[in-house]
């Protein structure tokens, strides 16, 4: 009796590039990665903006915002930036990194995470993550701390550099939230202060509990990609009344109430959002539920029509996770990974917009003499993960 023999199976490239064309179907043009959408009452709000005059950094809207984002996110107070990256800023100074600390954060993250830590003139400390959410890997990152970090009465030292270390940042990277339980606990055992660069979190939740809620303060981003947009801003989350009041000083250039005189007591920043910004947001936030709802209802076409696709899977929420899908991830096994540009080029000629992740941080110029841990699964992840088409209105 014969048998019949099985097919090898196809290669990954166009076997990945078919279960993409399943979910989002043959592009005449080219389907961005991420897209805004404005369905809701932004002509409205912006346009009393404009009839009204208040189209700067005062009006109601910022206030509207800020009150907005604190109820959609569960925070106790929020306060809008101009960007993200002066939100992380200002979260660094709040959480007490003076010049010449270091600063624990993944090597896995955008540019802006370890700029912010520059401009509060401390030093990136690199650490790994973990392939499931990308997030920081609480577990190796406390091997490596049993290891080099030395507890004093004046706090945490780096023992080979001699550098205290302050502060611990988690990054929610494509909206998958951290294990923020392990990473609270690990942070509170060393004495360091955990902050969360939740810029691509928002409408995402750990445990029930929306991102941002964990660390001592929180960053967000609504920058034009991102599920929420306002153009460019960004806000700080924080559940401390004493700290919220600061970083609404710090942010408006630390000026001094006063009905005419214009006086500041310290180095403030010139970080506010304009009320036209403000207006912008305060709309889509309105239409956050519908945004993530069809941004999952995307990510679901996605992990279906790579079910049976052999050598890629797809990056899916933490168990103990809700995520927004900001971008969806294709990750390709280890075997695999020579492919990654191959993969990217088919996409993109095919009219996907697709791209690779970042580069990691210890590869940059600027920080690739920044003491870190070692990096295994970020280098892996590096040459194995794309990202593809993700905005909300592909799910209609």
């Amino acid at each position: 009796m014969t048998h019949p023999v099985a097919s090898p199976p196809e290669p990954v490239v166009p076997a990945t590039l078919a279960a993409v064309r399943r979910v989002l179907g043959t592009p005449t043009g080219t389907i961005p990665l991420h897209e805004p959408e404005f369905r809701g009452r932004e002509w409205e709000y912006v346009k009393e903006c404009l009839d009204t005059g208040w189209v700067s950094s005062v009006g109601s809207y910022v206030d509207r915002f800020e009150r907005d984002l604190a109820a959609v996110t569960g925070a106790k107070h929020a306060v809008a930036t101009v960007n993200g990256t002066a939100a992380l800023h200002i979260c660094l100074l709040l959480a007490g990194v003076q010049p010449g600390d270091e600063v624990l954060m993944p090597s896995l993250t955008f540019i802006a995470t370890a700029n912010a830590v520059s401009y509060a003139q401390a030093t990136p400390h690199l650490v790994d993550c973990e392939a499931h959410s990308l997030g920081v890997d609480a577990h190796a990152l406390e091997a490596y701390l049993h290891e080099i970090a030395e507890r004093r009465p004046e706090g945490t030292f780096n023992r080979r550099t001699g550098a205290p270390l302050r502060a611990l940042v988690a990054m929610h990277v494509f909206g998958h939230a951290c294990d923020l339980d392990a990473l609270a606990a690990l942070a509170d055992r060393y004495g360091l202060v955990l902050v969360e660069d939740a810029a691509e979190s928002l409408g995402a939740f750990y445990k029930g509990r929306h991102t941002g809620n964990a660390g001592r303060v929180a960053a967000l981003s609504f920058n034009g990609n991102k599920v929420v947009t306002t153009g460019g801003g960004g806000a700080v989350l924080s559940n401390d009344a004493v700290l919220a009041r600061r970083a609404k000083h710090l942010t408006t250039t630390a000026r001094t109430p006063h009905r005419w005189s214009v006086l500041h007591d310290e180095v403030g920043y010139n970080y506010r959002l304009p009320n036209l910004n403000a207006a912008v947001g305060c709309a889509q936030l309105e239409q956050l539920d519908s945004f993530v709802r069809r941004k999952r209802r995307i990510a679901a076409r996605y992990e279906e029509a790579l079910a049976g696709v052999a050598g890629v899977r797809f990056l899916r929420e933490p168990a103990y996770a809700r995520s927004n899908y900001w971008l969806n991830a294709l990750v390709l096994a280890p075997e695999h990974a020579v492919c990654r540009d191959e993969l990217l080029s088919a996409l993109n000629d095919a009219g996907y917009m697709s791209r690779p992740l970042w580069t990691p941080m210890h590869r940059l110029p600027m920080y690739a003499g920044c003491p870190r841990m070692p990096l295994p699964v970020t280098e892996s992840m590096e040459a194995r993960v794309v990202n593809v088409p993700s905005s909300a209105r592909l799910a209609d």
